[in-house]
């Protein structure tokens, strides 16, 4: 190969907003769903911003018909006047120059979430167009920008009335985002959240778009005039999110809450008075709780401050969502591992003077004092340190001992005050701490030596002949009958295939010592090698694609749904990483001049025989993958050339955490208003 020249011809400076059009991956994490809707959190934490300082106690987010998004606030609105060091006003520097904000220093914002101010420039950078409005100082003032660039200067339209904030009116650039349908579910569930961060902050989200409705509920298509075929590459591994779009295949519907006034679906109004205690009861309402109270309390030094919500219900799964300046911190950080400490050890101390722990019992585990456990932990701090700019875990070492301080103190006191309360919740720890050791050996079971030992894999995987687990995919499979097509089907070298006979256990209304007990669940586990719970090892897994492959009917929706439980609720770090993954069979194989064409659903078909027309066609439901023939099964669904994989994320865990509760929870009631209230969205049904 001719070696290239390298020289300072080669060397390029990007000016500006250049970098971020050139990765806009980079800054907001892709140019897929995520990346689009990133856009829109940008702007609003902007003005959350302005209520963290006491100034703003309005935001409204408007989704145009013209898939632009408008935001306003009633803030202080921008600054305006020229900046002397570079002769341009405050409002254009903020929005055209990276790292340019109120937020690097001085007393603008005690507290922020945007600290690496390239928010709302990102934004314009990434917007085809963008217009923002500040009123400030008895004026309205005004300037549009293409693409990042000012079209003109900022204009002064003339007096006010006397209103303040900031008009931020953006339409993403389609050269940069695949498609630019927002989701109104999937703002509506984020706005939700900030306003309980933020008690009593009116926030409301409006869809002008005319078919919003129809858009929610529709899954994307493949490529190709929409119809599927074996000959064509289609569109690998999308997203598919743990929404209720997503679990049911329902759209959109209206839901009345407290706090939020029922209204037309695409019209919501959330404000919340109670703030993180209402979030708390949101999280609980379809569980059973312990204690009627939720307990709460605040605490402050210096710089910091912590606002604390929890409240123990009779489940088994613990809920615990940490926040630091109103961001979700996913990874936790320093002011988690500051409550968890406190809150075992608190306990431990209160069950031992009160005789509910012998002398010689061992301490309740933290797993065991978090047993039905759900709480909403707030940190506000002036200089927060972030692993990295997607902002998921919180640094600072400082925190930790603050929070510990207060918990151990506060809840001590709620303990003593509250006997009654107090024996409910440790008599609930303590049956945890029972079921932990009887969960001790079914966990035995399942535990391997090493990532490359075989000896305890369960009888029925075919396993693959790579060793390398980021090369191999391991495929769970409905039933032995497709659990033979599959072997047959599959590539020996990297794809391994675990049958599963019938539905497995529902983990939502089990302890682990009877998840541990299911003969199919100690079958995923073995073959995954991580374990599971606190002793959940995912640099052991054995492959980093887990496939769940299903009939392509309601049974092996409902089997999906029990697996996608088991992994959410036991081993939610797969999914985390992005090792989970839905395979997508098809349901309909149309024969037409010799050849096969393949519908993934009704409308699929529909768009298929339109085409190629409705004589001289052979048709083929298939009931299950059983049905097709190894060939058929490889080239539809296994070939990694062809087929569509859907990847499993979750954006938000509690909202996640509501839907599993709501399909798969002992309530009856909760899921037939689920099913009664989106039925209307289901296209078609197998009965």
């Amino acid at each position: 190969m001719a070696e290239h020249s390298y020289d300072v011809g080669d060397i390029q400076v990007l000016e500006g907003l250049e970098p971020v059009r050139k990765r806009p991956g980079m800054y907001i994490g892709s140019t897929g769903p995520r990346g689009l809707h990133h856009l829109v959190y940008e702007v609003v934490d902007n003005s959350v911003d302005e209520a963290l300082a006491g100034v703003c106690t309005s935001i409204d987010v408007t989704i145009c018909a013209d898939s632009s998004v408008r935001v306003v606030d009633n803030g202080r609105g921008i600054p305006v006047k020229t900046m002397p060091q570079y002769g341009r006003p405050a409002l254009e520097i903020v929005m055209t120059k990276l790292h340019a904000g109120g937020k690097f220093g001085g007393e603008g914002y005690k507290v922020s979430g945007g600290l690496h101010g390239v928010g709302v420039s990102v934004v314009n950078a990434l917007s085809e167009w963008l217009v923002v409005e500040v009123s400030r100082d008895g004026h309205c003032f005004r300037q549009k920008y293409e693409r990042g660039v000012p079209v003109g200067d900022v204009e002064d339209l003339g007096e006010t009335d006397g209103c303040r904030g900031t008009t931020t009116h953006f339409r993403p650039d389609p050269e940069i985002f695949d498609d630019l349908n927002f989701n109104f579910t999937t703002l509506s569930q984020r706005l939700r959240e900030v306003a309980f961060l933020n008690r009593s902050l009116r926030i409301t989200l409006v869809d002008e778009r005319e078919d919003a409705g129809e858009a929610e509920g529709s899954a994307p298509d493949p490529d190709d005039d929409d119809v599927p075929r074996v000959d064509l590459d289609l569109t690998a591994e999308r997203e598919l999110y743990l929404s209720p779009q997503a679990v049911s295949g329902a759209g959109e519907a209206a839901v009345s809450e407290s706090g939020r006034r029922r209204s037309d679906p695409r019209s919501v109004v959330y404000c919340y008075d109670g703030g993180i205690v209402d979030f708390v009861k949101h999280i609980n309402k379809h569980k059973d709780a312990l204690h009627p109270r939720v307990i709460q309390f605040e605490g402050e030094e210096s710089d910091h401050t912590v606002e604390l919500a929890m409240q123990w219900n009779a489940g088994y799964n613990d809920n615990v969502f940490s926040f630091a300046n109103n961001i979700n911190t996913h990874e936790g950080g320093s002011h988690l591992s500051g409550f968890r400490a406190a809150l075992t050890r608190t306990i431990n101390d209160y069950a031992r003077s009160k005789g509910f722990l012998k002398e010689k019992e061992e301490n309740l585990s933290g797993e065991d004092v978090r047993e039905g456990l759900v709480a909403v932990l707030s940190v506000k701090l002036r200089d927060p340190q972030f692993e990295g700019q997607t902002k998921t875990k919180l640094g600072n070492s400082e925190i930790r001992g603050f929070v510990e301080s207060v918990v151990n103190q506060r809840f001590a006191e709620f303990l003593e005050e509250n006997p009654a309360d107090a024996k409910q919740i440790i008599s609930k720890t303590v049956q945890a701490a029972h079921a932990r050791m009887a969960a001790r050996k079914a966990r035995d079971l399942t535990r391997r030596k090493s990532v490359l030992e075989n000896t305890t894999l369960p009888g029925k995987l075919a396993d693959c002949s790579i060793r390398d687990p980021a090369s191999c995919e391991l495929y769970l499979v409905e039933g032995d009958s497709a659990g033979g097509s599959a072997k047959q089907a599959r590539d020996r070298s990297f794809q391994a295939i675990l049958p599963l006979r019938g539905k497995i256990l529902n983990v939502e209304k089990a302890r682990l010592n009877k998840i541990l007990s299911s003969e199919a669940i100690q079958s995923i586990i073995s073959a995954c090698g991580t374990g599971l719970g606190d002793e959940f090892e995912l640099g052991s897994a054995r492959y980093h694609k887990l496939i769940i492959m299903t009939d392509a009917d309601v049974d092996g929706a409902h089997i999906r749904t029990l697996i996608l439980t088991f992994l959410f609720r036991n081993m939610v770090e797969l999914i985390d990483a992005g090792y989970v993954y839905i395979a997508q069979p098809p349901l309909y194989r149309v024969t037409h001049k010799r050849q096969d064409y393949y519908a993934f659903n009704d409308a699929q078909l529909e768009q298929l025989l339109d085409r190629i027309g409705h004589t001289g066609i052979s048709l083929q439901r298939f009931k299950g993958l059983g049905e097709m023939n190894p060939e058929q099964l490889w080239e539809t669904t296994m070939n990694p050339d062809r087929r569509t994989l859907l990847q499993v994320t979750v954006d938000d865990a509690a909202i996640a955490d509501e839907i599993f509760t709501t399909l798969m929870g002992d309530k009856v009631e909760p899921r037939r208003d689920f099913i009664t209230d989106n039925a209307k969205f289901v296209r078609t049904l197998d009965v």
